[in-house]
């Protein structure tokens, strides 16, 4: 009798739940995330133990496997993988919150008066720094100028960078500082704008901008960290809990893992050291850092240019631009010599990520990457990445395949550019343009990002765009080139899943599966199910990062 005893308790405590060691239950959501296949998962809630996933399932599951876990109500709201940047430029987005900001300006004289009220609140400024300008959203036709600047602000140097950050506005004060005059010549991969007489008129395009930032002063270390600070809350309060800076300096990588160690990082980041010169020998001699400091610094990556951008018209193009026939944009540098920086990065076990922005641009890096590969063959397994891939030949987009090449592309470049791409390219050459579908029939992988502060860092931005491909207004209805729209799946994956394999970090981020990072958000809406056209309003409630709380809306 006992012994029959024995064996109906066991075989009852065979079939209850287990309590599973956990020290997090966040219950009672309408959780959403991808699964490894990149299929959608609905849940309820979620189960976390020391920062990383248990399990999600329904309120009854996990509730009896929760034991003395801490317990958060999520009132029913949208729970989502927390989302990440594969390109923006986090230092930049700092410097731009601290400085004169003038994303969105509409007009010129709206910049202008920007301009002259900061400079008065900073009357101890040496140098009037800041960015975020865009001459087509002001319509004006041309590029501003330096006595544009000078009737606002004459006293001391102005420098302030074009919205896409490859291309800058001077004042006279600066120029006469950086000793150009009419006789400067254009620097190899750069313009100086000139008016009639051959003077420089007030604009610099890519390589010229350096004749002018060689003499703005290197910021302090405060600065750096001020800058850091800003960025970092942002990003949280927007939902991202990682982000690929697309381009770090000596100086940043120290002040990264000065933030690790100190576990000050409320977002992973990935970093991607710019070029192959003395700060990649200094931050390479020991080799790719991977997940360090608790997996929130990852510097495994050389970041390349090989153009410009295409509103300031420096995106190299095969045949002259539609609206300037004379210009074919700037190749920053000879295939060989890109062949040979690629060498260098992938000798060293670095992947590389290379800025391509126009056709001929994007067959340079192409071509660059398959000689490469020939000296290199086992570096086709680092993921290396073409970043913004954003006009391509159409016979040059099948090349990704073979090469193994992921496109990091930013959703909302689509939707911003969309006044002024065809202007640029004309109607043939747009069809290799934006052309996600393009690359997702094939199979390529595309992380999705913003390549902040050029756009807004706000990934729900990205999403809507992606989805839509309209202005927040609607427009146009129904999509500008709607056929290269992505589903709110695919979009979503570019954000989590397919962001995180561009990193090589699939199997600890990106979804909410067991043994993952706890990195998740609640939002205000259901995004699956609600109309797109509320995708870019979507308000973020809170951030989670390896299961910690960063960020919580004021009420």
């Amino acid at each position: 009798m006992k012994r029959s005893l024995c064996l109906s308790m066991l075989a009852l405590l065979a079939l209850a739940p287990a309590v599973q060691a956990a020290d997090l239950l966040v219950d009672n959501v309408n959780g959403y995330t991808l699964d490894s296949h990149g299929k959608l998962q609905h849940f309820q809630a979620l189960l976390v133990d020391q920062g990383k996933v248990v399990a999600t399932g329904s309120h009854a599951e996990l509730a009896n496997r929760a034991g003395d876990a801490r317990v958060i109500d999520g009132h029913g709201r949208t729970l989502l993988p927390g989302l990440i940047d594969a390109h923006g430029h986090v230092l930049d987005l700092g410097y731009a919150r601290n400085s004169v900001d003038l994303t969105g300006t509409q007009s010129l004289q709206e910049a202008l008066a920007k301009v002259k009220a900061y400079a008065a609140a900073h009357p101890d400024a040496k140098w009037i720094l800041g960015g975020g300008w865009n001459q087509e959203i002001w319509k004006l036709g041309r590029f501003p100028t330096a006595k544009e600047l000078d009737a606002v602000v004459s006293d001391r140097p102005v420098w302030l960078s074009r919205v896409d950050g490859h291309a800058a506005w001077a004042n006279s004060a600066a120029i006469r500082l950086a000793g150009v005059n009419a006789a400067t010549r254009d620097p190899s991969g750069g313009r100086i704008e000139r008016d009639a007489s051959g003077n420089p008129a007030g604009v610099f395009v890519d390589a010229a901008t350096d004749l002018v930032n060689d003499k703005v002063p290197a910021p302090t270390a405060q600065e750096r960290a001020a800058a850091l600070d800003a960025a970092l809350a942002e990003m949280a309060s927007v939902g991202l809990t990682g982000v690929g800076d697309a381009g770090i300096d000596l100086d940043t990588y120290r002040l990264y893992r000065a933030y690790a160690d100190a576990h000050k990082l409320t977002a992973r980041i990935y970093a991607m050291i710019r070029d192959t010169g003395a700060a990649f020998d200094t931050i390479s001699r020991d080799g790719p850092l991977i997940g360090y400091g608790g997996d929130f610094l990852t510097v495994r990556t050389v970041k390349l240019f090989a153009d410009g951008a295409l509103g300031s018209r420096g995106a190299a193009m095969l045949k002259p631009y539609s609206d300037d026939p004379h210009n074919r944009g700037l190749l920053f540098m000879p295939p060989a010599a890109m062949t040979a920086k690629i060498d260098k990065a992938f000798a060293r076990g670095y992947q590389v990520a290379i800025h391509a922005i126009g056709d001929s641009a994007n067959r340079e890096v192409l071509d660059s990457f398959a000689s490469a590969y020939q000296t290199h063959p086992q570096a086709i397994a680092l993921r290396n990445r073409v970043e913004h891939a954003q006009i391509l030949s159409l016979q040059d987009i099948p090349r990704f395949v073979p090469l193994k090449l992921i496109a990091s592309m930013q959703p909302t470049h689509a939707t911003s550019d969309m006044n002024m791409a065809e202007d640029r390219i004309g109607h043939q050459r747009i069809a290799g343009a934006y052309a996600w579908q393009r690359f997702l029939k094939q199979g390529t992988v595309i992380a999705g990002g913003s390549d902040f502060p050029v756009e807004s860092p706000n990934p729900f931005y990205g999403l809507y765009s992606a989805v839509t491909r309209e202005d927040h207004d609607g427009q146009p209805p129904g999509g500008w080139y709607p056929q290269q729209d992505m589903t709110l799946v695919q979009a979503l994956r570019a954000f989590t899943l397919d962001a995180a394999y561009a990193e090589h970090a699939e199997h600890t981020l990106g979804t909410l599966e067991p043994g993952k990072w706890a990195d998740f958000i609640l939002v205000d809406h259901d995004v699956v199910k609600d109309s797109p056209s509320k995708i870019w309003n979507t308000r973020v409630l809170q951030t989670w990062v390896g299961g910690k709380q960063v960020y919580a809306a004021r009420d």
